[in-house]
């Protein structure tokens, strides 16, 4: 068998380079890595994944006559090798080391995240053996004081991309550490299945998949540590992109993945009641409002599911794209790329066993030495009862693929101005930036979180006429030759008016507008916005909150910059009805609406 090194100097183009030549480009090399090391006390242990993930490469050192190009053979591909068994071989095999706590043992060959680690980053190694050492695996070692301990690793593989000529990267995360009641217990059991061997597993068997396959961008399979104690194996990696310029462009982060049932408690949004069992349905937790590239990226998923891998699953699946950036009070690793520019989304069941808070009389899973593979119910040794179910893993996984691949394989994101509005509900799109290709999609949507309807236009300049409403949100993606999407652009408001046309010209411009909340009726959490359409000097300003008897229910400070500006209001569970917002400026009230509680 080759090494990776052989295959490399076999792929080269015929020219010898000096072994003089060679030793200082090495040189260099290291005194890269120690730089690296050195400004961020972090570095891969893989200068040649690292020089990847950077752009830094020769794709024709990784071009394959085998692996699979057409994306709609890869969506097959992926669906018909996405393997339920696969998964559940990994998830047993993660609980055997019995304590992944981010500070546990690093020395033993059984126990501890040192001997998981090891494991993932060889079961890594046998993927790429068996893709033509096409994915590269490596180490990225960071510094932070973790209950104790400094230094630590994620785990991760790259699969290079075709093209660097526009060097993006896409990573598929989810963290394998684990944890128990208290979160620097590292002698607990803590097989954390749910939380998060489910999504570890999805993560590998991703790589397993679509290392078989060849994409324009780079994709990353990382699996992170320092997870349970604050995001710190995602806070470092990100960090890392960011100081040295790596242009991420899209993050689908796995946590709490696989489970199906819901426990006595769950983080708001909660599951509906004990022991209920969703296995068709999965949430989507991105950061923003209006004009977030995070939403953006989960309206995409949704779309390339529904119209890529909908129409050939056995099993339909409901994507829901949810208001908040995770479940109230909680957090997860999507959040360190958002915070550093990088456009980021979380994936997690429909249903939770557990809300993490270990109050005395908590009797749920999560984050406890129950989370484990499942129950021998009939005492035979043999474990019969599963806490995560599968199928609905692999199915997860699917969504995943199928999301990163068109991400990965579809044209730039466009950019565009809406040149005109004309009397009627009819809008003329401008598209500025990508303005080459025949076709584009423009989402539309009012006050939902998802799209309410997704049109093709034909050209760079072309009329849509989308469904009357006073507010609505525009934003356009490019469409190719293989009828692939780019991920969609900005968003664009357009307000109509309620006066007649004859009364247009004789109406003046609003300086301020309070829009419609969004979702609305609502569950859990709603977002409001206000449009300043005029520079604003005012002392203070806030969103207030009331009941149908005037009662202040909540009080938001808001800041009017010219734009739109967003506040999220999270009311929790137990209220019904209808209450009131109204837009308070130094203690007048502007505006005022009426929003719908619905639980």
């Amino acid at each position: 068998m080759l090494t990776l090194d052989q295959k490399l100097m076999i792929r080269a183009p015929k020219f010898i380079i000096p072994v003089a030549i060679l030793f200082f480009i090495n040189l260099l090399s290291m005194s890269r890595l120690s730089s690296a090391c050195a400004q961020t006390n972090s570095a891969f242990t893989s200068s040649v994944a690292e020089q990847v993930v950077k752009g830094n490469y020769n794709p024709m050192f990784y071009s394959s006559a085998n692996a699979i190009t057409n994306h709609e053979q890869i969506i097959s591909f992926i669906q018909q090798h996405v393997n339920a068994d696969s998964l559940k071989s990994y998830i047993f095999k993660l609980a055997t080391f019995q304590n992944r706590n981010t500070a546990s043992d690093t020395l033993s060959t059984t126990f501890g995240i040192g001997a998981a680690r090891r494991w993932a980053y060889d079961k890594f190694q046998h993927i790429s053996v068996a893709s033509e050492n096409r994915l590269l695996p490596s180490y990225f070692q960071f510094e932070r004081t973790i209950c104790g301990v400094m230094q630590h690793r994620n785990v991760l593989a790259v699969l290079p991309g075709t093209d660097t000529s526009n060097h993006q990267v896409i990573i598929i995360e989810g963290h394998m550490d684990s944890r128990c009641e208290n979160e620097c217990d590292t002698l607990c059991q803590a097989q954390g299945i749910e939380d998060n061997a489910s999504g570890t597993a999805l993560v590998l068997e991703l790589a397993r998949v679509m290392s078989k396959c060849a994409f324009k961008n780079t994709l990353v399979f990382m699996l992170t540590i320092g997870e349970e104690q604050g995001l710190y194996g995602a806070d470092a990696f990100a960090d890392y992109c960011n100081q040295f310029d790596v242009p991420i462009k899209a993050v689908l982060n796995n946590d709490v993945i696989g489970g199906v049932i819901c426990g006595q408690t769950s983080s708001p949004p909660p599951c509906p009641s004990f022991n209920d069992v969703d296995s068709t349905q999965v949430r989507i937790f991105s950061y923003g409002g209006f004009n977030s590239v995070h939403k953006q990226l989960a309206r995409f998923i949704k779309l390339q599911y529904k119209e890529e891998l909908q129409p050939i699953v056995n099993v339909p699946m409901l994507i829901t794209i949810m208001s908040s950036e995770d479940r109230a009070g909680r957090g997860g690793d999507h959040i360190p790329f958002r915070q550093n520019g990088f456009a980021s989304s979380r994936f997690t069941s429909a249903n939770e066993h557990g809300d993490a808070s270990n109050i005395p009389g908590y009797t749920d899973r999560q984050h406890t030495a129950t989370d484990i593979v499942g129950l021998d119910t009939d005492v035979d040794g043999i474990i019969d009862s599963f806490f995560v179910d599968f199928n609905y893993l692999a199915r997860n996984a699917c969504i995943n693929g199928v999301g990163a691949t068109v991400a990965a394989i579809g044209p730039n994101k466009p950019d565009f101005t809406v040149a005109n509005t004309i009397p009627g509900p009819g809008i003329i799109i401008h598209i500025t930036q990508e303005s080459q290709y025949t076709n584009y999609r423009v989402g539309i949507r009012s006050t939902s979180n998802d799209w309410d309807s997704v049109y093709t236009m034909t050209g760079y300049y072309d009329t849509i006429y989308p469904p009357t409403s006073n507010v609505y949100y525009v934003s356009v993606a490019a469409v190719d030759e293989h009828q692939l999407e780019s991920l969609f652009s900005k968003e664009l408001i357009i307000q109509h008016s309620q006066i007649s046309v004859d009364e247009i010209a004789d109406e003046e411009l609003k300086p301020l507008d309070l829009l419609q909340n969004r979702p609305n009726p609502f569950d859990e959490v709603t977002i409001i916005g206000v449009a300043v359409n005029t520079p604003i000097a005012y002392k203070n300003a806030f969103i207030q909150i009331t009941d149908l008897n005037g009662k202040l229910v909540e009080q938001l400070n808001i800041d009017l910059n010219l734009g739109i500006n967003e506040v999220f209001y999270q009311h929790g569970y137990g209220k019904t009805g209808i209450y009131y917002y109204s837009l308070m400026l130094d203690g007048k009230e502007i505006a005022r609406k009426p929003m719908i509680f619905a639980n």
